[in-house]
């Protein structure tokens, strides 16, 4: 199964998102192999064709080649699996969907890194709960209509250009679109259970269409082309947002997102910090690499947020200039932090 997605990062907290390292030719990436036991046999002299199955039992549910310079799926005979739940053939160089008819029970499917160019062949997998197309050539999303049991959707670092063809996929809670050429947030209405949602760079200029999003948890729209933060008054369930190397100018429009607990905003044009007071959930707070100043913005704005933990403000004008006092006038401001920038501090009780 994938990982989600953390990777080429371009959210501020490495641990937080997974998109993988991108290589400036979109058509070479830098990946890493999975955690699982895999079957990584290669072929050196491409003379002899080898089965790379032969050592497989009828009965297997799981198979994974990795790296192996597979480039037609076909090649496998899987259809000497009849069990098969979950196929991973990542790292490859397979061009086409096929091959996989006879897979009726596959639940999982894991295509990401191979040079695939249309979505196809996946009328007849009523189980599949997940799929991933990344790190391919699709422009288009189509033909997943079927797919009505979908959980997890991956289509990072492909070449989409429009987000379509959804409806059907009712199910599925976390969707992956980083790193493709999106410039609209549009046709999730029907996605009524998403809880995750991965779009960072992209085109994308404002947030728009989401207010049927009410179950969604996690936004991530970094490194696009945002100017303003508004159109998120119906993601009352949103615990987490990720909006770092954007253009936004504001902190604003968070009134009904009283779930918040992780903003980032680091990497803006942001002067001053505001508009946040209300959010008593917070817990993580990361503004680096903006253009704060004012120290007493921070008491008036979090001096009351009794489970903020986490603060990241280097980079701004208030720590650049001001390198001897900054820590400590931070910590000052506000005791209940633990973790100031990448430094874990000593707690303070809140009077």
């Amino acid at each position: 199964m994938s990982e989600n997605i953390q990777t080429e990062t371009y959210t501020s907290d490495p641990e937080i998102e997974e998109i993988r390292n991108i290589d400036d030719n979109e058509d070479v990436f830098e990946t890493q192999g999975r955690d699982k036991k895999y079957y990584d046999r290669i072929n050196e002299d491409n003379e002899e064709e080898v089965d790379f199955l032969e050592d497989f039992e009828e009965d297997t549910e799981e198979i994974e080649l990795l790296n192996i310079r597979l480039t037609d799926i076909t090649s496998l005979m899987l259809d000497r699996f009849p069990k098969i739940k979950s196929l991973c053939v990542r790292q490859n160089l397979v061009t086409k969907i096929d091959g996989i008819e006879s897979l009726k029970d596959l639940e999982e499917l894991d295509l990401y890194d191979n040079r695939i160019s249309y979505i196809e062949n996946l009328n007849n997998f009523p189980e599949l709960k997940f799929l991933d197309l990344s790190f391919n050539k699709i422009r288009v999303i189509e033909n997943l209509e079927h797919l009505t049991k979908l959980v997890n959707l991956y289509f990072v670092q492909n070449r989409i250009s429009k987000i379509q063809n959804l409806d059907n996929l009712i199910n599925v809670t976390n969707l992956e679109l980083g790193a493709n050429k999106i410039r609209v947030i549009e046709n999730l209405d029907k996605l009524v259970n998403l809880e995750q949602l991965w779009l960072g760079k992209n085109k994308i200029t404002e947030f728009q269409n989401l207010e049927n999003l009410r179950n969604l948890k996690i936004l991530s729209i970094q490194s696009n082309r945002l100017t303003q933060i508004k159109g998120l008054e119906g993601l009352v369930n949103l615990e987490e947002i990720y909006m770092s190397h954007n253009g936004i100018q504001k902190i604003e429009g968070f009134e009904n997102n009283l779930k918040l607990r992780v903003i980032d905003v680091s990497n803006n044009l942001l002067t001053k910090i505001e508009n946040i007071s209300h959010l008593t959930e917070l817990e993580e707070f990361w503004a680096n690499n903006n253009q704060f100043s004012d120290f007493e913005e921070l008491p008036v704005q979090m001096g009351h947020l009794k489970k903020l933990n986490t603060i990241y403000l280097e980079g701004n004008p208030m720590q650049t200039e001001n390198q001897a006092i900054y820590r400590l006038k931070v910590k000052t401001l506000l005791p209940q932090i633990s973790q100031l920038d990448a430094t874990y501090l000593r707690i303070q009780p809140m009077t």
